[in-house]
């Protein structure tokens, strides 16, 4: 799998909306006009679109095209005092800890027949409003972790002096405004965080949801800036405009076509894939040997034993050696024999 991803924001956001229109055919959250349509969460996995995996898969007709996958969780929207399970907010909050980023849907388009929470469009204060409640969360999670941690110390456990101050200086960060993901952790106290999950740790991609692109570009810009402020990136997508259109269109050709009648030149997943592989630093490559050209998800700088564990363990446990070569070359041969005859291989 490349990476999984929650899709946040309020209710009628447009989460549900991009949700099925980046799954495309697949599961189909339901959409309405009022707030908590979305109840249970919705899972979608959804095939990574990639051109080089397609041209490489033309070399060897007789195998299988593999690509890696892009899970998306649509959850129920945040509201004011979710961190207090107001609306469905702890259900929300269970629900995002698992995931690799936050894919943080923003409200950019007017729509009188859609209910707004707060009564009024405005992309930075439902931004604000969002991000306060995650951390919050994360505050009341860090003070009763440092509450446990106290009362041990008391008991006479010296052993947990340095866990006890790094979350009392979490719990100053995150209740002055500052995400976990803003400060310089070191390995050791990501290894603490590992079992906790914050969910201000996690990167986040914001969507500006537009009705109309060129209409709604003002409210979009905001959401890039803010964006770009705080160390994230950002997509801008007309969800329902994009769900619409996969309804009517009939094969991938014509979908495009239609979207570019909107001056739309790259697909919502499209943008969000790329985005968010440069967010988390992911890098894709290629295995051919066997029945299958199949494409594989990493983070950069992986060592070459750590990738080879991706296809299975066993890999990563009896590793010797690899022998790999770029993309560019195989397609310029055409086959892994002509690249070994030419010494384009090389032993990792």
């Amino acid at each position: 799998m490349g990476f999984s991803c929650g899709l946040v924001g309020f209710p009628n956001a447009g989460k549900s909306t991009l949700f099925n229109a980046l799954t495309e055919a697949g599961a189909k959250a339901k959409v309405a006009a009022f707030p908590f349509s979305t109840i249970d969460p919705q899972k979608g996995v959804v095939p990574v679109p990639d051109e080089r995996l397609d041209r490489l898969a033309e070399l060897f007709p007789e195998k299988r095209k593999v690509p890696t996958t892009l899970e998306f969780l649509d959850i129920a929207g945040l509201v004011k005092g979710a961190h207090k399970g107001e609306g469905l907010g702890n259900q929300f909050l269970a629900e995002i800890r698992p995931v690799d980023a936050i894919v943080h849907v923003v409200r950019c388009f007017s729509d009188p027949d859609v209910v707004h929470p707060e009564g009024s469009l405005d992309p930075k204060r439902d931004i604000e409003l969002v991000e306060t409640e995650l951390l919050l969360k994360d505050l009341e999670t860090f003070e009763k972790r440092a509450k446990e941690l106290e009362s041990k110390r008391r008991l006479g456990d010296k052993g947990v002096e340095k866990e006890l101050e790094l979350f009392r200086r979490l719990t100053e960060a995150v209740g002055g405004g500052t995400p976990l993901r803003q400060l310089e952790l070191v390995d050791d106290d990501l290894a603490v965080l590992k079992g906790i999950r914050p969910l201000t740790l996690k990167p986040v991609l914001y969507v500006a949801n537009v009705g109309d692109p060129e209409r709604d570009a003002e409210h979009a810009q905001v959401v890039e800036r803010i964006a770009r402020e705080r160390g994230g990136a950002s997509v801008t997508i007309a969800a329902k405009l994009e769900m619409e259109v996969l309804e009517i269109a009939e094969t991938p050709e014509e979908r495009a076509m239609y979207l570019r009648e909107w001056g739309i030149e790259e697909s919502g997943l499209s943008k969000l894939v790329r985005a968010g592989y440069k967010l988390l630093r992911l890098v894709t490559f290629y295995t051919i040997d066997g029945p299958e050209v199949r494409a594989w998800t990493v983070p950069r700088e992986t060592p070459a034993r750590r990738a080879a564990g991706k296809i299975h363990s066993d890999f990563e446990k009896r590793f010797v050696q690899a022998e790999v070569a770029s993309l560019d070359e195989v397609l310029a041969h055409g086959s892994w024999g002509k690249l070994r005859e030419r010494g384009k291989l090389h032993r990792v």
